[in-house]
């Protein structure tokens, strides 16, 4: 059984609004090291905007999010991934001309010591750098099990292969912590698989935190260790998936009363 350590990531009381409109209403919940945390709720429930807020998309009107202890104000998303967050899209924000390798490549920026002059004359230390940041993308590629497509265009590639493709972009930045915005959207139930699977891996074998936002409850049910619960901006559940699914607010809001 694995082992969930404490509290890293600490949201308090945070409130979104876009002119009249509110987004998120005084919203708190945690997230502990090695945990897969899933949000969930219907469709417009602030799901994604949650995650704009953790990852320095939206800045909050209200409320704080605290990293390992650093309260984050104002904060880019390049500085939020500075400090050790990545992230994936629903909707998938790859370079559909690049290769496999060189869209997780990019995910490597973060980790280059060498400026823009050493990388574009290609010589010496820049050029060790980059078979050193190759040799980790390769690793990912072999985890991912996507050694097949190393050099295909993405664009030609299957959707479940493309979410694989953004999933490896985000491992190569190595972070602490991980957001998936609805990693198994538009899949079949066999790449469905594949994705809980890798997602499960990820957590145990690089010990990463992972914040995930999915639609499948059975999905969610099976990979996470707690849940929360969103409707219209609000939060109306939080605590274990059996805890979660037997609660009279969440059945009307998500699941419907029929269920």
């Amino acid at each position: 059984m694995k082992k969930i350590g404490g509290v890293i990531l600490d949201v308090k009381n945070i409130s979104l609004a876009f002119g009249g409109v509110k987004a998120l209403t005084d919203i708190s919940f945690d997230v502990r090291e090695h945990e897969v945390r899933a949000i969930i709720g219907p469709n417009g429930a602030g799901k994604s905007s949650m995650l704009n807020c953790i990852n320095g998309v939206y800045q909050p009107q209200q409320g704080a999010i605290t990293l390992r202890g650093k309260t984050y104000h104002g904060m880019s998303p390049r500085q939020v991934a500075e400090m050790g967050v990545a992230r994936t899209f629903q909707n998938l924000a790859l370079f559909k001309g690049m290769s496999v390798l060189d869209n997780i490549m990019t995910g490597r920026n973060l980790r280059m010591r060498r400026g823009l002059f050493w990388q574009a004359l290609h010589i010496g230390p820049a050029r060790r750098e980059e078979s050193e940041q190759r040799e980790q993308v390769e690793r990912i590629i072999d985890f991912l099990e996507i050694q097949a497509h190393r050099k295909t265009p993405v664009g030609r590639l299957p959707y479940g292969l493309q979410k694989r493709v953004d999933l490896g972009r985000a491992l190569a930045m190595e972070p602490s912590l991980l957001l998936l915005d609805e990693p198994m959207a538009g899949m079949n139930v066999e790449e469905k698989q594949d994705m809980c699977r890798f997602i499960l891996d990820v957590n145990d074998e690089f010990g990463t935190t992972i914040v995930l936002i999915e639609h499948d409850m059975g999905v969610v049910m099976d990979i996470s260790d707690r849940v929360v619960v969103l409707d219209y901006g609000k939060k109306i559940g939080d605590g274990a998936p059996d805890e979660v699914r037997q609660s009279e607010d969440v059945i009307k809001a998500y699941l419907g009363a029929s269920h």
